[in-house]
């Protein structure tokens, strides 16, 4: 039987990965194989056919842990049961060697490879002698992490590290969260994008572009997995606050993909980031020759609706009914019309839109055990109104509603926007963008902030305005004014879009306000007293709302979801957190985080007939903690 002559190893998967036949029949020479999974033999043949029934010699198999076959590697961590689909082929065969194992991401472990392993695996030779453990490694790294003084290189050294050691890079993120959270996501990665062209290394995702038209199924099915459960797709038009970033866009759903995996523990082999590449109407991009997309202006109108629609097709004729599409940083034209299009269709969910009001409307249920009165008894004025402002905007009217019982249409009536023109009013409504239109009340028009807050008198203040530096002074000490506590909420990412710094806030509220923003601030010193500023990160809820869509196997997102998220979130913040003036939980739980939301999501899910996933199952957390991916290296036999 083929030995391969020591220098191969036959590779088998079980996370639905599917290799081309010619991968290994062409290491095998036509020469007869057979493939064992433990003491089981899977299958034989030579290169041309499972078909061989001679054999002298067995080849060992390197097994992933997902596989639905028993065997090569040790599982002990009860991982991925949400995640497994029984329809998909449970294994399949490559060779490769020793050499290629140790660049082959998902499975390397770089010199935590035991001795037993190397020699099973034909790794002998090609590491240093020496065996150090994944923490030693975890250590070694965060050493090398904080000698970089640029936040760009340390994110280029996380992305070097993904693509090198999957379970290391993810075990590094997860234990070290709050510190590397403003590396891999905002608001570094805002920089990433905007120099995406020049760092550029290897690909990551797919990139779909008007080239293939007519082939974007065929461009799906180019990507090795198959079992896919969540895809975070962008056309890179409106990138956090920093505009149209083309194609360089990509470093948003790879940033979002892997805090799916940290945060809410979804299987990397899981989570695909896609571009939807139509052009950009950025000149300095047009012009900069390192720039990595199609080198045209925007496509709009139907030519981008048929290459949207195409792809929205192929997703859910390639993944079936139940993957998720996150829409991440299209532009307010594009972004409502995609999620009113096809939310009736396919499971799909706009993070601007829905996890931004998720997240800040958790904010506020927590931070009224420090205000006091419930939701509808304040006053809430918006900087912004875009995506974002109007789709937090409209869940805190329909939790408003949903408490009180009163219409939806009267909830409104306390929620105030401006926009660049000023405060939104119905003498403006003719002119006004649909999505705008609901919160166009009867009110003199005001041109500016300064002038809507001393009219309006809000106890809530929330810039989603994208546009730094609009909290003035006298906006803070007008709000301070009329509020023992005023609420001020500066969500614009990065943080150079933030309409007001931590610093600002409290110093001009004189450290009365409580305040969070959308990328993370340094704690504050005033009067003696420290602050700790909050982040209303929509990190809190995505993961833990994706697993629970996951788990439950919905087929579409319902607005309650969003409800129960935020319930969720707002339930983990303790009186510890309060005493700090903070209104959300620290990040280093996010794990638990994630599981009580998705437990609350799933739960919802299964109330509202839209789970699949049956029966349900008794205790949820408990069940989505046993779902979540584990970075802890697998022994291979």
């Amino acid at each position: 039987m083929l030995s391969l002559n020591r220098c191969c190893f036959l590779k088998c998967r079980g996370d639905g990965t599917r290799s081309r036949a010619s991968q290994w029949r062409g290491a095998a020479a036509g020469r007869p194989v057979v493939v064992r999974c433990g003491s089981r033999r899977i299958g034989e043949g030579n290169g041309r056919g499972m078909a061989m029934e001679s054999a002298h010699e067995e080849v060992e198999v390197l097994m992933d842990p997902k596989s639905t076959v028993g065997g090569g590697v040790e599982d002990t961590y009860g991982e991925d049961r949400a995640s497994e689909d029984q329809l998909v082929t449970p294994w399949t065969v490559s060779v490769a060697s020793g050499y290629s194992l140790l660049r082959d991401p998902r499975h390397n472990k770089g010199l935590a490879f035991t001795g037993k392993e190397r020699d099973s695996h034909y790794l002998r030779g090609l590491l240093p002698p020496v065996v150090v453990s994944q923490e030693l490694q975890e250590k070694k790294l965060m050493h090398n992490l904080r000698q970089y003084k640029v936040p760009l290189q340390r994110y280029m050294a996380m992305m070097d590290l993904q693509e090198r050691n999957e379970r290391l890079f993810y075990k590094l993120l997860i234990d070290n969260v709050e510190e590397l959270l403003p590396v891999v996501y905002t608001p570094t990665v805002g920089e990433a994008c905007q120099k995406y062209g020049s760092i550029f290394r290897r690909p990551q995702g797919l990139y779909i572009s008007l080239k293939e038209k007519g082939k974007i199924l065929e461009v799906l099915r180019n990507w090795p997995e198959r079992n896919i459960q969540v895809i975070v797709v962008t056309d890179g038009e409106r990138i956090l606050g920093l505009g149209d970033l083309g194609c360089q866009g990509m470093g948003i759903p790879v940033g979002k993909l892997s805090l799916y995996t940290a945060l809410g523990g979804l299987r990397p082999s899981a989570c695909l980031p896609i571009t939807i590449d139509v052009g950009t109407n950025n000149e300095q991009l047009l012009k900069d020759e390192f720039y990595i997309g199609l080198r045209q202006r925007r496509a709009n109108g139907q030519e981008y609706a048929d290459l949207l629609h195409e792809f929205m097709c192929a997703v859910k004729q390639n993944y079936g009914e139940k993957v998720l599409i996150q829409f991440e940083d299209f532009a307010n034209h594009n972004a409502f019309d995609l999620l009113a299009k096809y939310s009736k269709t396919h499971l799909v969910f706009n993070d601007d839109i829905q996890g931004t009001a998720s997240v800040v409307l958790a904010g506020l249920v927590a931070a009224l055990n420090l205000v006091g009165g419930t939701l509808a008894e304040h006053t809430y004025l918006f900087l912004g109104a875009g995506e974002a402002g109007t789709g937090i905007a409209e869940l805190i009217a329909l939790e408003m509603s949903r408490q009180t019982n009163a219409p939806i249409e009267e909830c409104r009536k306390k929620i105030w926007l401006v926009d660049s023109k000023g405060l939104i009013v119905s003498s403006r409504k003719t002119s006004l963008q649909h999505f705008k239109k609901p919160w166009a009340h009867e009110h003199e028009p005001i041109s500016n902030l300064l002038g809507a807050v001393q009219a309006i008198k809000p106890t809530v203040l929330i810039g989603t305005s994208g546009v730094g530096r609009t909290f003035t002074k006298d906006v803070v000490e007008a709000m301070s004014s009329f509020n023992e506590r005023p609420i001020i909420l500066a969500l614009s990412n990065p943080t150079s879009q933030s309409e007001c710094t931590a610093e600002e806030a409290y110093t001009w509220s004189k450290g009365r306000a409580i305040f969070a923003s959308g990328s993370p601030f340094d704690p504050v010193e005033y009067a003696g007293k420290i602050f700790v500023p909050g982040q209303a990160n929509n990190a809190y809820i995505f993961p833990g709302f994706g697993l629970g869509l996951v788990i439950s196997g919905a087929i579409r997102v319902h607005d309650d979801m969003l409800l129960a998220a935020s319930e969720a979130l707002a339930q983990q913040v303790t009186q510890e957190n309060f005493d700090k003036g903070l209104i959300y939980p620290p990040f280093t739980n996010i794990r638990k985080i994630s599981a009580k939301i998705a437990a609350n999501v799933a739960a919802k899910a299964y109330e509202l007939g839209l789970a699949s996933h049956l029966p349900r199952p008794e205790n949820l957390v408990k069940y989505a903690e046993s779902c979540m991916y584990s970075p802890n290296y697998r022994s291979y036999r």
